[in-house]
Formats: C-alpha cells, structure tokens, sequence
C-alpha cells in the first residue's frame, strides 16, 4: 500500500480554460440549436394550418352543389 500524502489526497482541480476556439464552438452550436427550434416551431405551425386548410376543403368537397338551372334556348333567326 501507497503512503497517503498531502498531494494524493487533496488534488487542486484547477478549472481548465476556456479557448478562444472552445468559445466560438460553444456560441455556434447555441445559435444553430436555437435557429432549429424556431425552424421546428414555424414548421408545426405552418402544417397545422395546412392541415386545417385542408380539412376544411375536404369539407366543402363533400357538401352537394346546388343543381343547376336549365338553359333555356337561344332564339333562332329565320331564314
């Protein structure tokens, strides 16, 4: 068995530094995951309101058209 010492017991964890790579990668990710959330946002939206759209011309698809009245006929000239 090891003896314990000051050193082995009691590691400083020094916090490592952020690079200035490290930081640009870190900002870049948060924009491109907010700019998918308001993609997906605007994405659900947009098919609700086809949905309802469609739906509602599913509808109007299935209503009877009123019938229509007969022509009545063009008068002839005479020859």
């Amino acid at each position: 068995m090891t003896r314990s010492t000051k050193t082995s017991l009691f590691k400083s964890s020094t916090p490592v530094r952020e690079t200035l790579m490290d930081k640009t990668t870190r900002v870049v990710k948060q924009i491109i995951d907010e700019e998918t959330e308001q993609r997906k946002v605007k994405t659900s939206r947009l098919r609700k309101a086809r949905l309802e759209k469609e739906e509602g011309a599913a509808v109007e698809a299935t209503a009877p058209k009123p019938a229509k009245a007969p022509k009545k006929p063009r008068a002839t000239a005479a020859k």
